[in-house]
């Protein structure tokens, strides 16, 4: 028997029902096998830059920071025999034939997703990137025969300046994930996932990307243990809605508005959707003629609120096709939406907070880096959980290329590396086809 009440349809980034009648549990990555098996591609895909090996070796110039090292260059056709690489590093991190093991060439680099049974075999989500990185260096080593005064080199060039640094500066070896130095505590390894990630691995899909970076945020919180017991049930309500397009309510708020709506419009869509729906309804009209409103289920009205930022996003955004409005509008919609209706904003006011410190951070007088960059472990964004990163993601699928880091530029890589793989692309529509398999054992 399901634990909560709560039924939800599912429907696409077309707008199209693809899940009828979902039990809320159903979508939940404790139980959704399409959930779990983006996590574990996540920690598990792993890319080596062949190319860039084969130049940090004949020039010398390795792990970042201006480095040469002279007198020791290996000037080794890599790249000539890279599939030969391939197989050594499939043989090395391969534990038995048939355990998931998968060793691609793509271009000059060779792609590996380690086997579940390395992951098992300790507590940490860096021994892919070990993993793969032990076995190219060694792959490199006995293919090419270096010697072994000059192993160190290799090593240098494929592990970048690690252990000299907290991080693998300057690594030819790359993953999605960061090193758990550099996460802000329990929980935040899968929210460290900048939000130019995400677009480049659903192909700029807004809809997409919101889910995408819905599911890690979700996971996050239970990681964190924020969504365990009393909380289960709202985290999973924002995560439906803001993230999985429940009940169509994100696809018809953009369309409905996306032609000449604002922000504002956005809301009014919304508050007339939520009334019509009973999640709100007049608490009190004051002699101005201004209904104050409540709510019967805070966590319902949350998730609603929640899937309004995303859509007024959404609109707003794709309107200006530039990203910079990202912060600003989380910002004003939450501000509006409070006024409009006397109920708390996404994430039960935090979003709120956090455009503004965002707006700051993003390109105010601070202006460190595009809203691209920002992801749910930065210090500004990291205090909104499961419905904020949707919102951020979604808008930088819309940009047009305003930004300086654009998806492009930082996470093109990533798009190589994963473009293939369905699940990172069509989110919404693996994780509903779980959730119908769920459905029936609950």
């Amino acid at each position: 028997m399901p634990k909560y009440e709560d039924v939800i349809d599912l429907y696409d980034d077309n707008g199209k029902r693809i899940a009828k009648e979902i039990p809320l549990e159903a979508i939940s990555p404790l139980r959704n096998n399409a959930i779990k098996k983006i996590v574990s591609l996540t920690k598990r895909t792993i890319a080596i830059d062949i190319g860039g090996i084969q130049k940090a070796l004949k020039t010398g110039s390795m792990t970042g920071g201006g480095v040469i090292i002279r007198g020791k260059e290996i000037d080794a056709p890599l790249v000539d025999n890279i599939d030969k690489i391939a197989a050594a590093i499939k043989e090395k991190v391969q534990v038995y034939e048939g355990d998931g093991t998968d060793v691609k060439v793509k271009g000059k680099n060779i792609v590996v997703v380690v086997p579940e049974d390395r992951m098992n075999a300790g507590v940490e989500y860096t021994t892919g990137f070990t993993a793969a990185a032990a076995a190219a260096t060694e792959a490199i080593i006995e293919l090419f025969d270096i010697p072994m005064y000059k192993a160190s080199m290799v090593k240098a060039a494929v592990w970048g300046r690690y252990p000299q640094t907290v991080t693998f500066q300057g690594a030819n070896v790359k993953f999605i994930l960061d090193v758990p130095q550099n996460n802000e505590g329990a929980g935040f390894a899968l929210r460290n996932i900048m939000a130019n990630h995400v677009v480049s691995l659903v192909n700029r899909n807004a809809m997409q990307g919101a889910a995408l970076s819905g599911i890690y945020d979700q996971c996050g919180a239970l990681e964190m243990g924020e969504a365990v017991g009393n909380f289960e049930r709202g985290a999973l309500l924002g995560f439906a809605y803001a993230g999985l397009n429940a009940d169509n309510l994100v696809y018809t708020l953009v369309k409905k508005n996306g032609k000449t709506g604002t922000v504002g419009s956005v809301i009014e869509t919304l508050m007339g959707i939520a009334i019509e729906k009973g999640v709100i309804r007049v608490k009190e009209t004051l002699p101005s003629g201004y209904n104050l409103y409540t709510t019967d289920d805070l966590p319902l009205w949350n998730a609603y609120a929640s899937a309004g930022m995303v859509a007024a996003v959404m609109v707003n955004v794709g309107a200006a096709r530039a990203a910079q409005g990202i912060p600003g509008t989380v910002l004003y919609y939450n501000d509006l939406l409070e006024h409009e209706s006397g109920l708390p904003g996404a994430d039960f006011g935090r979003c709120e907070g956090i455009g503004v410190g965002m707006s700051f951070f993003s390109h105010s007088i601070y202006g460190g880096g595009g809203p691209g960059l920002f992801h749910g472990n930065h210090v500004v964004t990291r205090g909104a959980k499961v419905v904020l990163m949707s919102a951020i993601t979604a808008g930088n699928c819309l940009d047009g290329g305003t930004q300086t880091f654009s998806a492009e530029a930082t996470s093109g890589l990533f798009k190589e590396v994963f473009g293939d793989m369905e699940e990172f692309r069509k989110p919404l529509q693996f994780v509903a086809a779980e959730a119908k398999k769920v459905k029936k054992k609950l």
